[in-house]
């Protein structure tokens, strides 16, 4: 079997990049329900913060369109990618899997024998239950390690190709992701609960290190220590390295905090203790800086940018939102700089879209990382980001 059609469910990083990636060489459909989402890449515009995916779409011939809607014209296609939502569910303790099951079921409505890529991150053992469910369609689990900003450059790039098929089918798909890398990366086939696995360990790695040097900046402001040069003394460690090293306010956005607390409730039933800590610590150090903050007791607290990091349009999860209700809870008034928002207003959160007028009305301005924007008055700028990287 030989895939010249693919319809991509989700224009988020994931689907996004992949639909760009694809869409060289073969005739790609992207099917996302949000309508300026569909315009936009009808339109050759990126609906995601990614500069490559910018560049392909106005330099590349791209065999690429988007609907909004599932209909019989999938019957044309080889494969269904989906690069759907998994929020983590607080009450269920588990992803929330309804919107990819969902569509599975009308994918299998229409067209029983197009096989299923699952590129969403999705709880161990959902691949196993929807084969079990749908014993007629081939369903089949890769994960994705993309960086927000970076997403089709890791795409191009891969560190692995990770598939959970060991059979034709396993090999069809990392065979497709395969031919497009430009790295020679190596390709792991294994069972899907054992991909599944893959994903939520390595995310909840990641964010164990970013708690680790987080933890370890509280402590070197506490103790009023140089916490730069103690981080650099670590890493040179070539058994430690220097990523993930850089402080910041906390873990957040699209998968680290939703990944380590689906792994934690994975958990239930077997002792451990690193990932109660790690979900532990990262609330802890959301706490900490706030009190900080509070320590220099300001008359007013800017917040500059809602963004996780540079390069990011994601507000979700960002670690900031917790340190602004602790704060506001005190009585602090808060004024936000945050310019890819147009309206006047966020949620519950007054946003203040002048620069300048932000800086002046901010007696100290919170900055998860520093900016150019704001070297002018570095001064009254709180942040730990030590090395300027994401």
């Amino acid at each position: 079997m030989k895939i010249n059609k693919a319809l991509v469910f989700g224009a988020g990083y994931v689907g996004t990049s992949l639909a760009v990636l694809l869409s060289q060489e073969i005739k790609v459909l992207v099917i996302d329900n949000n309508e300026d989402i569909v315009n936009k890449l009808n339109n050759k515009e990126s609906p995601i913060e990614d500069l490559l995916v910018d560049m392909y779409l106005n330099d590349k011939s791209l065999d690429l369109q988007a609907q909004t809607n599932i209909d019989n014209s999938i019957c044309n296609y080889d494969v269904a990618i989906l690069a759907l939502p998994t929020n983590y569910n607080p009450e269920t303790n588990y992803f929330d899997t309804n919107i990819i099951e969902d569509v599975i079921f009308q994918i299998q409505a229409i067209n029983k024998k197009i096989p299923i890529l699952i590129k969403s991150t999705i709880p161990i053992g959902f691949t196993k239950r929807m084969r079990a469910k749908y014993p007629e369609c081939r369903i089949v689990f890769s994960p994705e390690f993309l960086r927000e900003g970076n997403s089709l450059h890791d795409n191009i790039y891969p560190s692995r190709i990770v598939v959970g098929d060991k059979k034709e089918i396993g090999e069809l798909f990392s065979n497709l992701l395969f031919s497009f890398a430009k790295n020679n990366p190596k390709i792991l086939l294994m069972d899907s609960c054992e991909a599944e696995a893959v994903k939520l360990f390595a995310n909840t790695y990641l964010a164990t290190r970013v708690t680790f040097f987080n933890e370890l900046d509280s402590y070197c402001l506490n103790e009023n220590l140089d916490a730069e040069s103690v981080i650099r003394g670590i890493s040179l460690d070539p058994r430690i390295g220097e990523g993930y090293n850089n402080p910041s306010f906390g873990y957040g956005g699209y998968c680290l905090p939703k990944d380590t607390k689906q792994l934690l409730a994975n958990f239930e039933s077997i002792p451990q203790g690193i990932f109660t800590a790690v979900v532990d610590g990262n609330s802890k150090r959301k706490n900490f800086i706030a009190d900080q903050v509070m320590s220099l007791n300001p008359e007013s607290v800017g917040i500059y940018r809602l963004i996780m990091k540079e390069g990011s349009d994601n507000f979700r999860e960002s670690a900031i939102f917790d340190i602004i209700q602790i704060i506001r809870g005190r009585g602090i008034p808060i004024y936000i700089y945050e310019p890819l928002l147009t309206n006047n207003t966020f949620e519950d959160l007054i946003i203040n879209n002048s620069l300048e007028s932000f800086k002046e009305r901010s007696d100290l301005i919170l900055a998860n990382r520093m900016h150019n924007d704001i070297e002018d008055v570095s001064s009254k700028v709180f942040t730990r980001d030590i090395f300027r990287e994401n």
